[in-house]
């Protein structure tokens, strides 16, 4: 089973991962460059991955309702709400995902210094439900 990671592993992912067992997290967002770097395949409705922790353990299983691939313009506000990280705005959302993208993290991840985003940069806008949380016994 695929694993559905957020962020890199850490504090931004372990807060996302606690918005999502909390539902507040219902979207996300990724790179389609990204995908191309490590040749994984784009998501597809139906199918379900294995959410994991910064430590890896496998926390619930999560399966994809919706799937679009448009630029980065086209976030709509709906979208930036349901990633559960308290934006207000598309521009709030925007903001702070263009700092992610352009982290240091992340252009090492892509092994390009100078990765910036704009309008036409082409994202991943997927939706989710959790279909089965893991008891705490099992994590632990």
């Amino acid at each position: 089973m695929k694993h559905a990671e957020f962020a890199f592993p850490g504090p931004l992912r372990d807060k996302l991962v606690a918005a999502i067992l909390r539902g507040e997290k219902t979207s996300t967002t990724g790179l389609v460059v990204e995908y191309e770097k490590y040749g994984e395949e784009l998501p597809v409705v139906g199918e379900r991955e294995l959410m994991i922790d910064s430590a890896g353990e496998g926390l619930a299983i999560l399966e994809t309702t919706e799937v679009r691939v448009i630029p980065l313009s086209e976030v709509d506000l709906q979208h930036a709400i349901d990633e559960g990280e308290g934006f207000t705005s598309v521009a709030e959302w925007r903001a702070g995902h263009t700092d992610y993208w352009q982290g240091a993290e992340m252009r090492a991840a892509l092994e390009d210094p100078k990765f910036t985003v704009d309008d036409t940069t082409q994202v991943v806008a997927t939706r989710f439900v959790i279909v089965t949380v893991f008891p705490k016994e099992r994590i632990g």
